[in-house]
């Protein structure tokens, strides 16, 4: 997810900056490979999914939330499956470069030490004030389970996750086999989900405690 100024990189022995949660409002979804033109329309279905849920996703409604002319979005996208995919990826790519920039900043952290898990309740925090991003990931995701090329997208995503835990466990000196750590993510993604069924007021503190007491697996025996 790009971001208007790029925080500074954690140079090589240096103590590994954890940056606080962002507020409320979600950041902007920018993906360089899209035109304008398409950007708008994939900005324009995330806000579709998240208000109404995928079966309000139609090119039409996609259409409206654009402030677009009917037909705009079936010009770009044909099919609703073509509109599914290119929303997944797009909510996919995201995820997953954020994913990248904490596999980056923990390159710069010296040391097996709480600093990385700290680095990756942060990113979970600022997630968490992403309702639009996580709803449309949750709504594509049940999709996913009814379609292939949909979970093969996610998957991906998923999988650099699954990576980057793996890497703290390993800097911790614990096992740190594929099948722990994809578990681990399961239960994170369980917490961050909970956490939007919250009151506003009460998620950011249950995400942080939760996370806090699921990640001892990261360093305990």
């Amino acid at each position: 997810m790009s971001l208007n100024t790029q925080p500074a990189r954690p140079q090589p022995g240096r103590r590994c900056p954890i940056s606080p949660a962002t507020t409320s409002r979600p950041r902007a979804l920018t993906l360089p490979e899209l035109s304008p033109r398409r950007h708008q329309l994939l900005d324009a279905a995330l806000h579709v999914v998240a208000d109404r849920g995928l079966r309000g996703l139609t090119h039409r409604a996609v259409d409206r939330e654009a402030g677009l002319p009917e037909g705009s979005c079936s010009a770009y996208l044909r099919t609703r499956q073509a509109l599914q995919v290119a929303l997944t990826e797009y909510v996919a790519s995201t995820l997953a470069a954020d994913v990248d920039e904490l596999a980056e900043q923990l390159v710069g952290c010296a040391g097996p030490d709480e600093r990385a898990v700290g680095l990756a309740i942060a990113l979970f925090e600022r997630w968490l004030h992403e309702r639009e991003l996580l709803v449309a990931k949750l709504e594509l995701s049940l999709e996913a389970s009814r379609n292939p090329e949909l979970a093969a997208l996610l998957g991906s995503w998923r999988a650099r996750l699954v990576d980057v835990v793996s890497q703290i466990m390993s800097r911790h000196g614990r096992e740190h086999s594929v099948d722990r750590a994809e578990a681990l993510v399961a239960a994170y993604d369980g917490i961050l989900f909970a956490a939007m069924l919250k009151p506003a007021r009460a998620r950011r503190t249950f995400l942080s405690r939760s996370l806090a007491l699921t990640m001892r697996g990261l360093t305990a025996e």
